[in-house]
């Protein structure tokens, strides 16, 4: 059975949106936080007043995917940070390593998002089927 979310956008305009959403995702983790962020929630918005079930599906996977990314990376850096101490070398060692491998799937998450939505299809950040090609 498939829903409105599983058709592909029939205009250009809905199909180019979705993908934004993902751009917006991606300059949030790396270039411009916060502000990627503001973009992403003003392309959700739009989307929902204009009825883009597939663009706004997008834009609200990448606003789960920011705040999932928030949380990941600021809480247990945290985390990390408070049990080792900043004296140690360890820590600085097991907290660089997390961020790095951390940032990196995230990133990885927003480009697979990114060409799911270029292929009209569906994606889910926490729907691992989706991740499959399903």
């Amino acid at each position: 059975m498939t829903s409105a979310i599983d058709t592909p956008p029939q205009d250009a305009t809905e199909h180019s949106q979705a993908g934004w959403a993902y751009v917006w995702y991606l300059l949030n983790i790396s270039f411009l936080p916060g502000l990627g962020f503001l973009m992403l929630l003003l392309l959700w918005q739009r989307s929902r007043k204009r009825c883009q079930v597939f663009a706004n599906a997008h834009a609200r996977q990448g606003i789960i995917a920011s705040i999932l990314a928030g949380i990941l990376l600021t809480v247990v850096s945290t985390a990390i940070v408070l049990l080792g101490g900043l004296s140690s070398p360890y820590t600085w060692v097991i907290l660089i390593l997390y961020f790095t491998l951390c940032h990196s799937a995230l990133i990885i998450l927003g480009i697979v998002g990114y060409a799911r939505s270029s292929a009209g299809k569906r994606f889910e950040i926490l729907h691992f089927s989706t991740w499959r090609g399903d």
